[in-house]
């Protein structure tokens, strides 16, 4: 295993190591792109692993996956060995766990609706403010009513539900639409072509899962198949963030550890933050603060540093920079804005060595133990001791068949849930209704007789006034809303993100 005091990624003028002590303080990897984000990340990766950490990551390109197998001799890397003076370097593979939301290349990676909560799923579905705040009624009164929202049709049947009987919870939970009803099922609609139906069911991902170790002390790394996932961008993204608040409001506070727990790598992080509402803005920012004290280190890959929001930026202490291309007026700006964010080298111009940067060269700039960035300096990356390339469907396979998780996640089940209950609860009030309209029937019939019985008799007496009693189908129709307010559920209580917090 590698030193736990410090994990050596690169090599200038002097060798460049980032402290595990500091690795919870975050992280970017920006680059163009082919400028070598993807083996710094490999790399990263694979220290953190030799010292015991978990690590989860997406695999978007479909060629991470091949960190599970010991890297092969190959001109370009014997000469970076060579050069970099690498006198124990060894090619290993690392413990590598598959995951996919659609199930096919890797254990099937699932959660519920209600754990997800109306915020990210909003912004799943692109809702305005209107809409947002009617699908936190609608996630309210499932709440209050012990209603579980498991899948797709367990929501789509809550909306239909409070959308028929809309008046009623107006009084106690405010306004609700029937065109904010209609624009939530749309998107609904729309998330279900894009095969989210595999990702909101049971059973749902245990968060602890992904913070294990081999029987070697190597810390498992997670990886995301996300070739297929990344093509609807939102449902990526959202997943990825859904995946960090889990980690928030499970994860103990410990505080400054001598090791992350588990260290996160969100690729592809512009589109966390394109076009996110503020109020969803603020909340990442302060689980980008605050994670950290759980022992999660999060470290952000994306093209310029200019699509992080600054306020993040600013709290990513370990930061390798790959070459950018200043071509348009937004390029100058990201070099610009790389250039500023490290702490200055006087034998260094750092506007001019990002556009120079060659392929495996980064600038390079690391928390020391005091917690202090380290001047930048221009390096080259260490090189990978895993595969670089891809990995075969049966060597997949393989990984998939003999993990530990094999079998825990493969089966999918559907236990009662709204969509159950609202089912019965229909089919209850049909009949009661039904029933009603009978007993109805048969009291007309009755009074018919006893006024026809009088008028025979000749001592018919005039109908009595007054206020008209409610018949049995207006009573049943008055208590079909209180009939669920009376259920007993649960106590549900939900974090940052409106998630389901786990009791």
């Amino acid at each position: 295993m590698s030193d736990m005091h410090k994990l050596q990624i690169a090599k200038g003028d002097e060798e460049i190591y980032i402290f595990p002590k500091m690795a919870n303080r975050h992280g970017l990897i920006a680059g163009a792109t082919g400028t070598g984000k993807t083996i710094t990340l490999k790399v990263l990766a694979e220290k953190f692993s030799s010292i015991g950490v978990p690590v989860f990551m997406a695999d978007i390109k479909g060629d991470l996956a091949s960190i599970c197998n010991p890297g092969i001799s190959s001109p370009k890397i014997d000469e970076r060995i060579s050069n970099m003076g690498l006198a124990e370097f060894s090619f290993q593979g690392f413990p590598t766990v598959l995951w996919d939301v659609f199930g096919r290349l890797g254990h099937p990676v699932r959660t519920t609706i209600s754990e997800m909560g109306p915020l990210l799923l909003s912004r799943l579905l692109g809702l305005n403010d209107t809409q947002t705040g009617v699908l936190n009624i609608v996630f309210k009164i499932a709440d209050d009513t012990g209603m579980m929202l498991i899948d797709l049709k367990d929501l789509k049947s809550m909306l239909q539900y409070v959308g028929d009987n809309s008046k009623e919870f107006t009084t106690e939970y405010g306004t609700i639409t029937k065109q904010s009803i209609g624009a939530i099922q749309r998107g609904l609609l729309t998330l279900e072509g894009q095969g989210a139906e595999n990702f909101f069911a049971e059973p749902a991902l245990d968060i602890m899962d992904l913070i294990k170790t081999d029987s070697n002390g190597f810390g498992n790394i997670n990886i995301l198949a996300s070739e297929q996932l990344f093509h609807s961008p939102a449902l990526y993204s959202t997943f990825l963030l859904w995946l960090l608040s889990e980690l928030f409001e499970e994860l103990p506070e410990v505080g400054d550890m001598e090791k992350p727990k588990i260290v996160f790598f969100f690729d592809e992080a512009h589109l966390l933050f394109n076009e996110a509402p503020k109020v969803l803005l603020d909340k990442i920012e302060q689980v980008v603060r605050l994670i950290r004290s759980k022992g999660v280190g999060i470290y952000f890959i994306t093209q310029n540093p200019i699509d992080v929001p600054d306020k993040v930026l600013g709290q990513l202490g370990n930061r390798v920079q790959h070459a950018l291309r200043a071509f348009t007026p937004r390029d100058q700006k990201a070099v610009n804005a790389a250039a500023e964010t490290f702490r200055a080298n006087p034998k260094l111009d750092v506007k001019q060595a990002i556009a120079e940067l060659r392929v495996g060269e980064a600038l390079v700039s690391v928390l020391d133990l005091d917690g202090r960035p380290t001047v930048v300096e221009r390096a080259f990356i260490v090189p990978p001791r895993s595969f670089i390339g891809t990995i075969s469907d049966d060597n997949r396979s393989l990984l998939i068949r003999t993990s530990k998780y094999y079998n825990k996640y493969e089966r999918m089940i559907d236990r009662e849930s709204a969509y159950e209950m609202l089912q019965r609860k229909y089919a209850q009030d049909e009949k009661a209704a039904l029933e009603a309209e009978r007993e109805t029937a048969r009291a007309k019939e009755r009074e018919h007789y006893e006024k026809q019985r009088k008028y025979d008799y000749g001592y018919g007496a005039p109908a009595p006034r007054g206020r008209k009693k409610a018949s049995s189908v207006e009573k049943m129709a008055q208590s079909t809303i209180n009939s669920i307010g009376r259920t007993v559920g649960r106590e549900l209580v939900r974090g940052i993100f409106g998630s389901l917090l786990k009791k």
